[in-house]
């Protein structure tokens, strides 16, 4: 029988001193079952009793589907099929479709929760995707066309914050182009990122505001000696903070004139020597459109729901950091010329920034279990 130490399952009893640790030596095998998918174990915690199945808190517990046709049908959302084109393929009820994608999302919020911390990330890039929610225009927008920040229908505008250097997905939130939103994606952010890094956006004014609210120091007025109680304090922009944006100017269809203002902290952007930039965001903005449906332009695989939506997005970001290897990230291993031998090695952006050492499978990201803090 194997060690407990290679068993890599942590006790999901709560009320054990052990619970969320891998590789503790508190985990044995017991016996195995037979299922659809093959032979699957179950385990015991030697501290506190628990047994549990090899499947528990992964997207295939308790499913009585095949494994396989689960990954097939997930893997499907990840390349711009719709739900009802999944649903006749496989077979299977679209209610069916979505409980899973709620699965995946779960096990996507995890992972990014316990690897998506403390990154020393120097610049950051900001942007929001057009999209819609169930119609164009909200029942409740009364003027404009833009949806209140309460609504959940019309315009769900896909808000992405970037790490150019690791081409690492950060955050991702749908949601109306307000200040909330906005407010919403830098907070995320800056609970993940350690330090104040740069940020790059487009001209979108309450990417600022936003900025400000997260990091910022408080002016206080001293008093004037005149009459009168002396002005309330407010807050400034921390003098760590650079915020940059590309303003681009069109005419039609086309780009006319491309304007860069910084809108604090020049002298530290010359320092670090960084370019207003964001390129290779709007270069993640096609990826997503050509991988999930629902940001697919004139198509009738738009969300009905926001809550769905936003399911897809956070399990792509989960997707495109850890199981996708990116072009612009492998590494030359060998200057051969010989048919057959290896050249490149492949790298994910999770891998560029230090988050794990090899390029997940899919099945990895659908049952992985991370050690997590007590």
């Amino acid at each position: 029988m194997k060690k407990a130490r290679f068993w890599n399952q942590p006790c999901p009893n709560k009320n054990c001193k052990c619970c969320g640790q891998i590789n503790a030596g508190n985990i044995r095998c017991i016996s195995t079952y037979m299922t659809k998918s093959g032979k699957r174990r179950i385990f015991q915690c030697k501290n506190c009793g628990e047994t549990f199945s090899e499947t528990r808190d992964t997207v295939f517990f308790d499913l009585r589907t095949p494994e396989e046709k689960v990954m097939m049908a997930l893997k499907m959302i990840l390349v711009q099929v719709s739900l009802s084109g999944i649903s006749f393929v496989l077979g299977i009820k679209e209610e069916t479709i979505l409980n899973w994608l709620d699965r995946a999302f779960q096990k996507a919020e995890e992972i990014n929760q316990v690897l998506l911390k403390d990154l020393p990330v120097t610049e950051i890039q900001l942007d929001e995707m057009w999209s819609f929610v169930r119609r164009k225009i909200s029942k409740q927008a009364k003027s404009g066309m833009e949806s209140p920040q309460e609504a959940d229908d019309g315009r769900q505008w896909i808000w992405v914050s970037y790490a150019p250097e690791f081409r690492l997905i950060l955050a991702m939130v749908a949601g109306p182009r307000t200040f909330e939103t906005a407010l919403t994606l830098i907070q995320m952010t800056a609970r993940i990122v350690l330090g104040i890094p740069c940020f790059f956006s487009d001209g979108f004014s309450c990417y600022m505001r936003a900025l400000i609210e997260s990091y910022h120091k408080i002016k206080v007025f001293s008093k004037t000696g005149k009459r009168g109680r002396p002005k309330d304090p407010i807050k400034e922009p921390h003098p760590d903070l650079v915020y940059g944006q590309v303003i681009k100017e069109r005419k039609g269809s086309r780009i006319i004139r491309v304007t860069y203002r910084i809108k604090c902290g020049t002298k530290r952007l010359a320092q670090l020597g960084l370019k207003i930039s964001t390129t290779l965001l709007e270069r993640l903005n096609l990826t997503l459109r050509q991988s999930l449906a629902p940001l697919a332009r004139k198509t009738l695989g738009f969300s009905k729901e926001r809550k769905n939506l936003r399911k897809q997005i956070v399990f792509f970001q989960a997707f495109y950091n850890f199981a996708r290897p990116h072009m612009s990230l492998r590494e030359k291993v060998s200057e051969t010329t010989k048919p057959f031998e290896q050249r490149w090695v492949s790298k994910t952006p999770g891998m560029a920034a230090g988050l794990t050492d090899h390029v997940w499978t899919f099945r990895e990201l659908l049952t992985v279990k991370l050690a997590q803090a007590p």
